[in-house]
């Protein structure tokens, strides 16, 4: 994926992040077995090209290599524990899972059940995330804070052009139309 390596060339030229040798087949077995999900495929190319890792006074970019495993797992975490936080503190409530129950307690639980079966964010950078999921590509990176969810690129090459800076269309051109791709999250969208 020749535009997965120019976003890689473009992030190095922008000294935003370290660039490190991408992972290997085994790494990428390594963190999808101890995670329990499997990169799309555009993403695990951009990673297989070259791992950004934070350099000081930047962070965000998760270290699928030498992470602290709990933080690496709170990235994973984060999109289904805003949910839960707007289920607790800002009564959101997802039409789908039925009545609202009457108790905080009782919506948390119908909440996490349902939550268990929508599909897995991968983080890319912070709190921007594409779906996991081996054989899939091209969905629009979304940016994830609790249910406040917006696009914040037509795809990961296009994501690093909007975060970043770089070649890329402006969010203002009628080009720039992402289409959102993955069940629950797009529902926020």
């Amino acid at each position: 994926m020749p535009q997965l390596r120019d976003a890689a060339a473009r992030l190095a030229a922008l000294a935003c992040c370290r660039l490190t040798p991408g992972l290997t087949d085994v790494e990428f077995a390594l963190v999808e077995a101890s995670y329990g999900f499997t990169f799309a495929d555009d993403h695990r190319a951009f990673l297989a090209t070259a791992l950004p890792v934070d350099v000081e006074g930047h962070g965000g970019w998760p270290d699928w290599r030498g992470g602290d495993p709990a933080e690496l797992r709170r990235m994973l975490d984060w999109p289904v524990e805003g949910v839960l936080f707007d289920v607790e503190h800002n009564v959101m409530w997802e039409p789908s899972w039925g009545p609202r129950p009457p108790t905080v307690s009782e919506c948390l639980t119908v909440a996490r059940r349902h939550l268990a079966t929508v599909p897995q964010l991968v983080p890319v950078y912070a709190h921007r995330y594409l779906p996991a999921g081996r054989g899939t590509s091209g969905h629009p990176v979304l940016s994830v804070y609790q249910t406040d969810i917006i696009y914040y690129g037509v795809d990961l090459s296009d994501y690093i052009h909007q975060e970043f800076g770089g070649p890329g269309l402006s969010r203002t051109d009628s080009a720039w139309r992402p289409v959102a791709t993955v069940p629950f999250w797009r529902d926020f969208l």
